[in-house]
């Protein structure tokens, strides 16, 4: 059978393969984070790379629909939809990788009292003699009286370092337990211990290792999530796990694997090694709580979705391969329902939402978008599916937060007054960019209700998909292209923030709430970080409310898992929120669908903003 080679560059990977895989195949056995949102679909065009030299399979309908002629005879193509059929040397350009957007790890942690799940004792063994001839573990636990008292539990990982560990430390040093009775392991006198709490998103991850003495964070660091590669939404993986146990474990193995690459380097940033980690907070979606744990999610993605287990969970690192001292410990906060997870739920803890007396909302945009509604004490939650357009996907000239993305946007003195990541020249329009221009064509009459272009918008041209306008000029781009942006660009918007109002209006109706009753309204998230809520209003995602109600307050599912973290009150108080909360589900709510689409139009309630 015939071999070819496949060489990625400028990444200067090398693969073999006999033709019968994928280009978006064989970059992820390369190691390569290949965009791939639709997880090979062809639908979204984020896989996009240049056939520079070789001879790849004819050209997809797919990929006929998306690229010009100009494109086809550079070789732009679809990784998803090209298959070798000889050697072949691949571009990888850098908006097709997932390793460069901007991500959010700032949020607010309430001031609490450092009372972790980790307690250390200092101790010193008697050295063994021909007299007093008792294991090492027994002389451990009859040394310390709190061990004979609690009856410590340990794992074999533990046991298996501490015999050589306690003759290169000359028989003493410090015990790292936790208030379960497990041993987690051991240090040298005078060594501190380390948590680290992780916020998996459905497409973007952040870390924060904590010096759990001093309660300080002393390394935090952000990364895609790697199941990207096998699709945007969390439908997309459930159905890529379901093909067998192998590709269950592949997500979860990538996913570990980049979570450990995070831990690396933020212990090489602190100078701290890996064995001083004793404890760890995971949290995330429901389907990403169930991936990492190597849980089964068929039955997420199946009627009537429920989920393999809600309450909290915990279970020593190793068992999921992460970094850490032999016995360290694993706390997954409960989660709410099938499609709102313990991110939700730590993102509602770190804002102090239980203890507040007003009205809240409070809503995490993202490919999944879960909202909270807060009233006389009660609390109310749902999940929408909002779709990656927020991330910049399914956008002709979409991409993600990375530099010279178009972040900001203004039309007047009709002309387009841009903003881009690091003030580089524009390659493309991210989420918060793609809702500025929609919310300013909106505003200046350039789009009317339906979201159609109307016959004077600026620059206005014909577009093989429909209208489109010119945003950035070829002369202009970073890309030597013409940005545009597409009546099928204004149509994703719409869709998009039509399932975010509809979630909303969902918890208003089931709590006879009106929407100029709500005292605050909560943003969080990385897209919700950056968004302007004035566009967001204009546009109707969001309902007409003075400016001063609207708080973005950035990473606060990491600010959960923080608090979670530094105190076991955190976590108390977290198991405790979610018993009083309610969940509905969209799918059986009768009037869901109609609220849906009465919001993908653009309604004239944007007045005076």
């Amino acid at each position: 059978m015939t071999e070819y080679k496949i060489d990625f560059e400028p990444i200067g990977r090398r693969i073999f393969t006999t033709g019968e895989e994928s280009l978006l195949d064989l970059s992820q056995k390369a190691g390569i984070s290949l965009a791939a949102l639709c997880g090979g679909a062809g639908v979204c065009g984020s896989c996009k790379i240049r056939c520079v030299e070789g001879e790849l399979n004819p050209l997809q309908i797919e990929e006929e629909e998306l690229f010009s002629a100009e494109q086809v005879d550079e070789g732009w193509r679809l990784a998803c939809m090209a298959y070798p059929l000889s050697d072949v040397k691949i571009e990888v350009p850098p908006e097709s990788l997932t390793t460069t957007q901007r991500l959010q790890t700032d949020g607010s942690v309430r001031d609490i009292a450092l009372a972790p799940n980790v307690h250390l004792k200092n101790f010193t063994l008697p050295v063994p003699d021909q007299v007093d001839l008792r294991a090492d573990w027994e002389r451990l636990t009859e040394t310390i009286p709190l061990a004979k008292e609690c009856g410590w539990d340990v794992n074999l990982s533990v046991i298996r370092q501490f015999s050589s560990q306690i003759r290169e430390q000359g028989w003493s040093g410090v015990a790292a337990f936790n208030y379960q009775g497990q041993v987690l392991g051991f240090l040298k006198t005078g060594l501190d211990c380390y948590g680290v709490a992780v916020d998996i998103g459905t497409t973007k991850m952040a870390a924060f290792l904590v010096n759990l003495s001093t309660g300080e964070t002393e390394a935090k660091a952000a990364s895609m999530n790697p199941q990207i590669s096998y699709g945007e939404d969390v439908i997309s993986r459930i159905a890529y796990a379901n093909q067998g146990l192998a590709q269950q474990k592949t997500l979860q193995t990538r996913l570990v694997e980049e979570i450990n690459q995070l831990i690396g380097g933020l212990c090489d940033s602190a100078r701290v090694a890996t064995d001083q980690i004793m404890d760890y907070v995971v949290v995330g979606n429901t389907a990403v709580h169930h991936l990492f744990a190597g849980l089964p999610v068929r039955q997420l993605g199946e009627a009537p979705y429920v989920a393999a287990v809600h309450q909290a969970l915990n279970f020593p690192a190793r068992e999921v391969g992460l970094f850490g001292a032999p016995g360290a410990n694993v706390y997954m906060p409960p989660n709410i329902a099938s499609y709102v997870g313990a991110d939700h739920l730590a993102m509602l803890l770190a804002s102090n939402i239980q203890k507040r007396p007003e009205t809240v909302l409070a809503l995490d945009i993202g490919t999944n978008t879960e909202v909270s509604l807060l009233k006389d004490g009660l609390l109310t939650s749902c999940s929408c599916a909002s779709g990656p357009a927020f991330e910049g996907a399914h956008i002709h000239a979409g991409m993600r937060a990375a530099p010279g993305a178009i972040e900001r946007a203004k039309f007047f003195d009709d002309e387009w007054h841009l903003a881009t990541i690091d003030n580089l020249p524009a390659v493309g329009v991210c989420g918060s960019g793609i809702l500025d221009i929609v919310a300013e064509l909106l505003e200046s009459g350039q789009i009317d209700a339906t979201g159609r272009f109307a016959e004077q918008a600026f620059r206005r041209v014909t577009f093989p998909k429909g209208d489109a306008i010119i945003l950035v000029r070829a002369a202009d781009s970073g890309t030597g292209k013409d940005i545009l942006v597409t009546r099928g660009d204004i149509r994703e918007i719409q869709l998009a923030k039509a399932a975010v109002r509809a979630g909303v209006e969902a918890l208003l109706r089931a709590t006879a709430t009106q929407a100029r009753e709500i005292d605050q309204f909560l943003v969080a998230g990385a897209f919700g970080t950056y968004l302007n809520p004035v566009s967001a209003m204009k546009i109707g995602m969001f309902p007409l409310l003075p400016l001063a109600r609207f708080q973005q307050i950035g990473n606060a599912a990491g600010a959960g898992a923080l608090e979670m973290l530094l105190s076991t009150q955190g976590r108390l108080e977290a198991e405790a929120l979610i018993k009083k909360m309610t969940y509905i589900e969209l799918t059986t709510d009768p009037d869901f669908m109609t609220s849906y689409v009465d919001a993908i139009g653009f309604t004239k309630e944007r007045k005076e903003i």
